[in-house]
């Protein structure tokens, strides 16, 4: 009987999922599909130091860089559905590039959305060199004076500081003439040396060289001034109604459990309450923002809309 009984149960419990609690059993891989030097970078960066000391298990970035993303996100789309590989990337792969490229070789609506880390406010930076202007008011003017002339570094085609630089020209009614770099920190170190003239970048890395008079901070994509500075216009004083914020998401391959889904979710959350963590945040300029696997589902199909519709009205195409 006790041996029936024992068999019993041995066959119940391996049809059974595993428990969350087993999650992870080795090394995590977290694939950022942009280059190392920039804010996507250092927030799954700052986020994994933080839960391999948790998980007691290695945490490593895999940089996959490349066709504004796509390169990075196919991978972790095609891995396996376990929990061990991730993707996290700001929001060309996960919102944009559908709406700007013929074809992806994933579909960035089937990952398994997680959370978002954090969020991360565009500004314009120009070269103090190159470009004789000391607010928005004057660089307007001084670009309508140059159509075309100004040349505009962007983390890539259909980013979103390819996208923010778009805005900014519909609405402020000038013309750039767009040069696209893979990521951040190659953009920053040509507009730091004069190469390109002006650039839309989230504030995470840019405001370092803001700070050391190498870049001109001339305004913040924001909908009113930071608190940290007060003294930086909100671009939306002259351009009512303009705003662009940069996130970090991070995703999981389609049909990973939701039983690890939330285990990764909720742990991150814990990672972003912890003051060395919000304090880390504070030296990109970024806010963290958390919550479940809904409210990120939720926030990214109304970021879908939003940018579909920038890219729409300003007649975005891929060159």
């Amino acid at each position: 009987m006790r041996l029936a009984v024992a068999f019993a149960l041995a066959v119940l419990s391996a049809s059974m999922p595993a428990p969350a609690q087993d999650y992870p059993t080795r090394t995590v891989r977290i694939i950022v599909p942009f280059p190392a030097g920039g804010t996507a970078d250092a927030m799954p960066r700052l986020v994994g130091d933080f839960l391999s000391r948790k998980w007691r298990h290695p945490v490593v970035i895999d940089n996959r860089t490349g066709a504004g993303g796509n390169i990075g996100a196919e991978v972790a789309f095609k891995a396996e559905p376990d929990g061990h590989t991730l993707l996290s990337a700001p929001p060309p792969p996960l919102v944009i590039n559908q709406n700007l490229y013929a074809k992806l070789s994933f579909d960035p609506l089937a990952f398994e959305p997680i959370v978002v880390i954090s969020r991360v406010p565009n500004a314009l930076v120009v070269n103090p060199k190159k470009v004789a202007a000391n607010g928005v008011s004057e660089f307007i003017a001084y670009a309508r004076a140059r159509p075309g002339a100004i040349t505009s570094a962007t983390q890539g085609n259909g980013t979103t500081s390819h996208l923010t630089s778009e805005l900014f020209a519909l609405m402020a009614k000038v013309k750039f003439q767009n040069v696209p770099y893979r990521g951040s920190a190659p953009a920053l170190t040509d507009l730091a040396g004069g190469a390109v003239d002006i650039m839309f970048d989230n504030l995470g890395v840019s405001l370092a060289l803001v700070k050391g008079g190498q870049l001109k901070l001339l305004g913040v994509a924001t909908a009113k001034r930071m608190a940290s500075l007060p003294d930086v216009p909100a671009i939306a004083e002259m351009l009512p109604g303009f705003e662009a914020v940069t996130w970090y998401a991070v995703v999981a391959p389609p049909k990973t459990p939701k039983r690890i889904v939330d285990k990764i979710n909720a742990d991150i959350n814990e990672v972003l309450r912890q003051p060395e963590m919000r304090a880390r945040l504070v030296d990109f300029s970024a806010e963290a923002v958390g919550g479940t696997p809904a409210d990120i589902a939720k926030y990214m199909r109304e970021e879908i809309e939003r940018w579909g519709g920038v890219i729409k009205s300003a007649g975005v195409k891929l060159e």
